[in-house]
């Protein structure tokens, strides 16, 4: 069989200029005489297989990332691709090649959250971009496989670039965004997911940067995404982006210039907004017609983009026999499985976050005679999952589900709503009633996807973003009221970005942070609970304590902006997390001291659990810099491992880090070995707040 580059150009060479261009959109038609079937290439892959049908739902992408376990999630990206798999043969065999049904996955969004207000924060890894790198790559790796000729599925890293809301303002804003911010913030997660994760796919954005619509810019798709990054794979836009090139941002006079304007710029699969009826699939192709008609386009231009499209579809197997390909025989039970659902669960332990635990109230004896459970998320399938994705979802086991399986035999639960999500507290006087009765209090407060998401899954004028900070009123009201009754009580909040829960904090003694936790959620959370599994999940954003500390939500600029550049007072910090154990770092050796810019580093700790249980912990390595005169990061993340610590055991732990890690980015964009002298934060949360045992020591950079 010949090489797939050899067999794209056969391919290529045996179309029709018409057949050509019904093949550069994402819903491509069939040709016959080729033996090409339809393909849609839009598919969702963020906490599961998306849309059609249930899958094993996983916890919310950035509760992903709180696991500081790439381990863990490349697993979980492989469940996701195998069911992937599973669902499209089935269809396959049905006769059926529907949307929603393929083999290419607009996942993983590997976005910065620079700014919490942004309601699809929830779908990326967080606020840092070595973390996101790192979660980026290893979700590529298990969404693509390990085969060394074909892709299990196809990820599709998205958005490129810069780009992280406002979700009422994607399809029109102009982003304007320095070299320095580029190339610190916005570009390395995409680096990296080309360069480790080898990413087939990626999905350009909305939005204008420096004045030039994303999905159309030579800049970034050609002079940066592919003579500087590598990247040799498609691209593919997002759903309207190139719509909104001329509807929006008006710098095309009509589809056909923006279809010319996105292709000759690099992007090869365009992708219409709501392509609901034949006659539009129609009219977009007569545009294109049309803009080669004009000159305004070339055959070569559409040559290229189908040259990169077709040796994706290649490399999934689409146009091989299926005994040959080696993911075509995947069972159709393999979705939803109780061995999928297990990882599910398994995944959802990592990502709680204990933020606090005042008199080691938690974890609770099952000892104790009742627990009144309030809230509006309490018994809410929708706190643990994103409802507009999954509208068929499988069994979603709730926070009440999970505790009266774990405990109702022993302990009496009593259950009161309390209140809705929003604006109702018709259940109020019961809630109060039964919290005075019972011997512990636990509140399931929070929010859900039909308050924070994506434009056109959320109704409201913010499209899915949020105002500020704070829970809904109805909710901090109940809060309030129950914290006053003197009874032990545990706070379990729901959400996929930060929430201002100073009084909570203060007056609250043990909050538990479960974001969106997925099918198995409600069975993770009591385990917590109830002391059958020892919390280490850490934040993958910063809790500010008002959204009046940040600059405005339009302004990209990363000054002021997420852990590193924030100076103000926080709530919780980003790589925050209790356990129900203590732990001590010592003997922290570094080598060498004085470091060239060719030299590895070696770091070694040891890591001491006080007990008084066996539970993990997070240990990350900062690296901060103050000696520069231009603006550098306070400490940034360079390293973290998540490892498992027996009571009173001591386990040393090594890193070894390149100097590329030690080079900072200046005003151009730069990455420079800049000599002077730098610290090194070896410990289980960042430094500077008090929070967790850390290590340091000064080290030398020199030329």
């Amino acid at each position: 069989m010949l090489p797939f580059d050899e067999r794209v150009e056969d391919l290529i060479s045996r179309f029709t200029i018409d057949e050509k261009i019904s093949q550069i959109f994402n819903m491509s038609t069939e040709i016959e005489r080729l033996n090409i079937p339809h393909y849609d290439w839009r598919d969702e892959g963020l906490q599961g297989v998306a849309f059609v049908e249930e899958s094993t739902i996983f916890p919310q992408v950035i509760a992903m990332a709180a696991t500081f376990n790439d381990e863990l999630i490349e697993s979980v990206a492989s469940v996701i691709a195998e069911e992937a798999r599973a669902r499209h043969h089935h269809y396959l065999k049905k006769g059926e090649q529907q949307r929603w049904t393929g083999l290419t996955y607009s996942t993983p969004n590997i976005n910065i959250v620079r700014d919490p207000r942004w309601g699809r924060g929830q779908e990326t890894f967080g606020e840092d971009p070595y973390l996101t790198s790192r979660m980026g790559i290893a979700f590529c790796k298990g969404l693509q496989g390990y085969d060394p000729k074909y892709l299990k599925i196809s990820a599709e890293a998205k958005h490129f670039v810069v780009h992280s809301g406002p979700e009422n303002r994607r399809h029109e804003i102009d982003v304007p965004v320095s070299k320095k911010d580029l190339y610190e913030t916005y570009l390395p997660t995409f680096k990296a997911c080309i360069h480790e994760g080898k990413t087939e796919g990626i999905m350009s954005a909305y939005n204008r940067v420096n004045g030039e619509p994303a999905s159309a810019s030579k800049f970034l798709l050609q002079e940066i995404l592919r003579d500087e990054l590598g990247f040799e794979g498609y691209v593919i836009s997002d759903g309207g982006a190139i719509r909104d090139i001329h509807k929006y941002h008006k710098v095309a006079e009509d589809y056909a210039e923006a279809a010319a304007m996105a292709l000759k710029a690099g992007c090869d699969v365009l992708n219409p907004f709501n392509l609901a009826t034949v006659a539009k699939v129609k009219r977009y192709r007569r545009s294109v017609k049309k803009a080669l008609d004009k000159g305004i386009i070339t055959e070569d231009d559409i040559d290229r983009a189908l040259r990169r499209a077709f040796t994706a579809r290649f490399k999934l197997g689409m146009f091989d026999p299926p005994e040959i390909v080696p993911y075509t025989n995947i069972s159709y039970d393999v979705i939803n499985s109780e061995k999928h659902r297990q990882l599910s669960y398994h995944t959802a332990h990592e990502t709680i976050v204990l933020l606090k635990n005042d008199s080691t109230l938690l974890p609770l004896d099952l000892e104790i005679g009742s627990i009144a459970l309030i809230g509006p998320n309490a018994d809410n399938p929708k706190a643990m999952y994103y409802p507009h994705y999954y509208p068929n979802p499988p069994k979603i086991v709730t926070i009440l589900q999970g505790i009266q399986e774990k405990a109702a035999s022993q302990i009496e639960i009593k259950y009161a709503k309390g209140c809705e999500l929003e604006g109702s507290s018709e259940d109020k006087e019961h809630a109060i009633r039964i919290a005075k009765e019972s011997d512990v209090i636990i509140g399931v407060f929070g929010l859900t996807g039909e308050i924070e998401g994506e434009e056109g899954y959320v109704l409201g004028p913010l499209c899915g973003d949020r105002e500020n900070l704070k829970l809904p009123e109805v909710q901090e009201e109940l809060i309030k009221e129950l914290s006053e009754i003197d009874k032990p009580f545990i706070l379990i909040l729901t959400s996929g970005s930060a929430l201002d829960i100073g009084y909570a904090k203060d007056k609250v003694p043990a909050i538990i942070h479960t974001w969106y936790a997925g099918c198995e959620g409600g069975n993770a959370i009591a385990d917590i609970i109830f002391g059958e599994y020892n919390p280490a999940g850490r934040l993958p954003i910063t809790f500010y304590k008002s959204v009046d500390q940040l600059p405005d939500y339009e302004d990209y600029n990363m000054e002021g902006r997420t852990y590193r550049y924030f100076e103000g007072d926080i709530i919780y910090p980003f790589g925050y997390g209790l356990s129900y154990s203590g732990f001590e770092y010592k003997n922290l050796q570094i080598s060498p001291k004085q470091i060239k810019e060719d030299d590895n580093i070696v770091i070694t700790v040891d890591i001491e659990n006080l007990g008084p249980y066996s539970g993990g912990e997070v240990v990350q390595v900062y690296i901060g810099r103050n000696d520069l005169d231009y603006r550098v990061p306070k400490h940034e993340l360079k390293a973290f491992k998540r490892i498992l610590i027996e009571k009173d055991q001591i386990k040393t732990v090594n890193f070894t880090l390149n100097t590329s890690a030690l080079k900072s980015i200046n005003m151009e964009g730069q990455s420079v070995f800049e000599p002077g002298e730098i610290t090194c934060y070896v410990g289980g949360c960042q430094p500077g707040f008090g929070y967790g045992a850390i290590v340091s020591q000064k080290l030398t950079l020199d030329k």
